[in-house]
């Protein structure tokens, strides 16, 4: 059976949880697509969180892997469309550092896209009633470090790749007054379904980004 990486993040930025893992250990060991999840959870801080990914891509072996991360402030489950080489962090991440218009990969491009069908996931998960969007900014913190390491360890390679954020849980929105959330349940559902999408549909081509 194939194997589908679905990796999140440990809690950053005075948060006691992340959403991103809570879905990830919610979906371990289920069967999608005809592949058998494996949940990783990944750390917020530059360097260490590919060197976990590295050991995960190597012990794992996925067909397809997704990554997922809190973005708080956002509504929806936003598929990424670009991830850039470049980190700066406006607050520092779990281990103290912050990097400032530091190049990810020295050697690497200045972008990579996605490599999942990104709009067709969007168009399938709002034909199921769930918010999404496809999004033009990963942003320049730990997510957008892991998205772009990723790309650019499975360039080439054919396996489909991405990130996903997604919003805040109820209970950290209390936190945070106006802050939109979504219920872990809705959120797991999503994702369920947005692998399934991943691994079974290809791309289409609509106008405007947003599928507006």
């Amino acid at each position: 059976m194939k194997n589908i990486l679905l990796t999140g993040f440990e809690p950053f930025g005075g948060e006691t949880v992340n959403p991103s893992w809570e879905l990830a250990q919610a979906l371990h060991g289920e069967v999608i697509a005809e592949s058998h999840v494996v949940a990783v959870q990944l750390p917020c801080v530059f360097g260490e969180a590919l060197r976990r990914l590295d050991e995960a891509l190597r012990l794992v072996g996925p067909s397809l892997v997704l990554a997922v991360g809190q973005a708080g402030g956002r509504c929806d489950l936003s598929l990424e469309r670009v991830a850039i080489n470049v980190d700066d962090a406006r607050i520092p991440d779990n281990a103290g550092a912050q990097p400032v218009d530091e190049p990810i990969a020295a050697d690497g491009p200045a972008a990579y896209f996605s490599t999942l069908p990104i709009k067709a996931m969007v168009a399938g998960l709002r034909d199921a009633g769930y918010p999404a969007s496809v999004s033009q900014t990963a942003g320049t913190f730990v997510c957008n470090h892991v998205f772009y390491g990723l790309q650019h360890r499975l360039r080439g390679t054919g396996i489909r790749s991405g990130f996903m954020h997604i919003p805040y849980l109820p209970a950290q929105a209390a936190r945070h007054p106006g802050a939109p959330s979504l219920p872990l349940p809705t959120l797991v559902a999503a994702t369920r379904l947005a692998l399934t999408l991943g691994a079974t549909v290809e791309e289409i081509r609509v106008g405007g980004g947003q599928l507006d």
